[in-house]
């Protein structure tokens, strides 16, 4: 809330102002779809806005009940902690999709101008009464734009920073990647030849095996590495999302954790890499179920629009720390116990390559972490 009472300050919002806008509430809202339906035709207007926002006319639809929300909210409060926070996630989903930050200070200008329109029809701006209320509206428009263009430029740059890192990253992994791979080469020989020579060893087999199971995991490790920095061309097919999350969990390992799956999606099939597919669902399902243990329970569900399909990974578990949550899907970055924090930066990777994305909240259901990837069912490419 500091951020919210410092712009408070500086604008001069009040307790008074809180008391007008709630007066006018009444007296607007029924204006609410006109303001509404002006903002996206002005907004779908601009080529780069309607692809950013445009995914069929559900999505739109789905973006026009949240702005009659985010209308009320502005005139009925309570302007709190969560109040600021929903104004936050408006800027990080502008970063999210890559929308110019200019487009939302001409989106938030087109709500003001036709509020202030409204307004004028419905009061006596001449009064003291109209003009405070006037005020009052610019007042808590402006506290709302700053905070969304604040948040737009600290996610702006933590995602500049984040792919600085990965550009090192990168080249580190391109280096020293490949040359690894000879001298691990040199011991699985090594170990092959020992192992004939120590058939009749028991000790000795046992320690031949453990050096060979750390060898694999090591040349696995390397592997994801190089994937995460390889370009290679997708092996698209047609892929049916519900069996492919029926045999992703096959291979998971629940350990006491219980998983249900709810298939909303009425048997969608989308153009994919089935391995990379495959691989998105085993790694969110095998995080979830270790953020579960000992006997919690992780949730898949499954649905569909008419551009794409959602996965979505919920567990419940403790959830992820704000600190760790800007940089979870980088490389090397993990809060588990073992692991070394690969999974989740491949399954962004693989997601993007596909032309989908994945976000990240806490799941009002179970409590933890949640994880939505969205992708399309047709064969488009990030």
């Amino acid at each position: 809330m500091k951020l919210f009472s410092e712009l408070q300050r500086y604008v001069g919002f009040t307790v008074d102002d809180e008391r007008r806008l709630k007066v006018v509430h009444p007296l607007l809202s029924p204006h609410f779809q006109d303001v509404v339906e002006r903002f996206y035709e002005r907004v779908l207007q601009h080529d780069d806005a309607r692809a950013a926002l445009q995914r069929g006319e559900r999505q739109v639809g789905h973006l026009k009940v949240t702005l009659t929300q985010w209308l009320h909210e502005l005139f009925e409060g309570p302007w709190d902690d969560a109040y600021v926070r929903r104004r936050e996630r408006i800027g990080r989903v502008h970063v999210l999709i890559n929308l110019p930050q200019h487009f939302m200070v001409t989106a938030m200008n087109v709500v003001r101008l036709t509020l202030r329109e409204h307004l004028s029809n419905t009061l006596d701006e001449a009064s003291d009464e109209g003009r405070a209320s006037r005020d009052a509206l610019q007042r808590i428009l402006d506290i709302d734009l700053a905070i969304m263009l604040h948040t737009y430029r600290e996610d702006l740059e933590a995602r500049n920073a984040r792919a600085e890192r990965l550009a090192t990253f990168g080249q580190l992994v391109g280096s020293i990647g490949h040359e690894l791979r000879n001298p691990l080469g040199v011991i699985e020989t090594s170990l092959y030849v020992l192992k004939g020579n120590a058939a009749g060893d028991a000790k000795a087999q046992r320690h031949l095996e453990r050096i060979s199971q750390q060898v694999g995991l090591a040349n696995d490790i390397i592997t994801q590495l190089l994937e995460l920095i390889r370009d290679r061309p997708l092996a698209r097919q047609r892929v049916e999302l519900a069996p492919t999350v029926a045999s992703a969990l096959d291979s998971v390992k629940l350990e006491g954790v219980t998983v249900s799956v709810d298939d909303g999606a009425g048997g969608a099939a989308l153009q994919a890499d089935p391995t990379q597919l495959r691989q998105i669902v085993i790694n969110l399902v095998d995080n979830a179920v270790q953020a579960a243990q000992p006997a919690g329970q992780v949730r898949v569900k499954l649905s569909r629009d008419e551009q794409g399909v959602t996965l979505e990974v919920a567990d419940s578990g403790a959830g992820i720390s704000p600190e760790v949550k800007n940089r979870l899907f980088e490389p090397l970055v993990t809060t588990r116990t073992r692991g070394v924090g690969l999974g989740l930066a491949l399954v962004k990777r693989m997601v993007e390559r596909h032309g989908g994305r994945i976000e990240v909240g806490r799941s009002d259901e179970l409590g933890g972490a949640r994880f939505t990837v969205w992708l399309p069912t047709t064969g488009a490419t990030a």
